[in-house]
């Protein structure tokens, strides 16, 4: 059985374990994930996907009430998600899964629907805003990822045309959303007022210290692998060394060098990979994330130089763009 979010192949033994436990359609459909023990841990939907859920319930409501809306996210899967519209305004709840820590569980997403010739998105109260220009937003911008931007308007266009409009106006906002951001990272990568809507997948994944071990497994298992921090690492990893098992590690990253034993690569975005290679990168330099120094050319020197003095013995690594591209290669 394969994890249709990750590509991931479940070992026979944590399948046997799980249809022990019980039905395990929602792994199948990748409504949740399986561990080595063969418990099912849900996974949950996204901040931009929860916004979507809203938006879709507010455009449909002004035919009729609803109470729950077909959403399709990022990463082709199509879920149901408890969302509520009634005249032109939806809401739905943000749901963590089986996720301990996601700061932002149990927010409340409000969208506003009027129609309109065309489709109109706009940010509104609890949706934080960038507060100075980086490599990818400018200085005001609402700060929404444009694979959540693509997941709400794709929502917005599907309701349009279930209900025979032309557009629909939009306006979304989060109840406790300013509160929220600002116990996360977002006032260190400059974002304030409110959360930041995001979602590669559009899934939350249950990813915590439970799952450590099995992340450990895989790693220590692969006679060739590649160890990546994120979904866009692990999908461009998957397109550059189709020939290696992929992990992905988030966070762990040193747990996951120490457990492997063949070949071992080490590829992903610049931010977690730099700092874990070297803690004080941003030292005196003025900017507030790795992603914005690499973006100059002072930032591009630093990391050659990173690339060359600490890497570890028998490690390479990759850095890459947003966009696929190798900018930095320790080989």
């Amino acid at each position: 059985m394969i994890d249709p979010v990750t590509g991931f192949s479940y070992p026979d033994e944590w399948i046997r374990r799980a249809r022990e436990r019980g039905d395990i359609t929602a792994v199948e459909e990748g409504r949740a994930v399986l561990t080595s023990s063969g418990e099912i841990l849900r996974r949950g939907i996204t901040t931009g996907a929860t916004a979507a859920a809203a938006a879709k319930a507010a455009v449909l409501s002004l035919r009729e009430p609803v109470s729950e809306v077909d959403t399709l996210l990022p990463c082709g899967i199509r879920v149901m998600v408890d969302a509520a519209g009634e005249n032109g305004e939806g809401s739905a709840v943000k749901d963590p899964g089986d996720y301990p820590d996601d700061r932002t569980a149990g927010l409340l997403f409000r969208a506003k629907a009027t129609p309109a010739p065309e489709i109109l998105l706009h940010a509104g109260e609890g949706i934080g805003r960038f507060i100075r220009d980086t490599p990818r937003y400018i200085e005001g911008e609402p700060a929404i990822s444009p694979p959540a931007r693509e997941c709400i308007l794709n929502a917005v266009t599907e309701a349009v045309r279930e209900i025979g409009l032309s557009g629909a106006h939009i306006t979304l906002s989060v109840v406790g959303g300013e509160e929220a951001g600002a116990d996360t990272l977002n006032p260190k990568v400059g974002v304030v007022g409110g959360i930041s809507l995001l979602g590669t997948t559009g899934f939350v994944e249950p990813w915590d210290d439970h799952l450590e071990s099995t992340m450990e497994e895989r790693v220590r298992g692969a006679e060739r692998v590649v160890i990546t921090t994120g979904r866009i690492g692990l999908r461009i990893s998957r397109l550059l060394f189709p020939a290696h098992e992929v992990v992905l590690a988030g966070s762990k990253i040193r747990q996951a060098l120490f457990a492997a034993e063949g070949e071992v690569i080490l590829c992903g975005l610049p931010g977690l990979v730099l700092k874990f290679l070297c803690p004080d990168i941003l030292n005196g330099t003025g900017y507030q994330t790795v992603e914005e120094y690499v973006a100059t050319p002072e930032g591009i020197t630093s990391m050659k130089e990173i690339l060359e003095e600490n890497v570890p013995e028998g490690v390479r690594v990759v850095i890459v763009s947003r966009d696929g591209e190798i900018i930095g290669d320790s080989a």
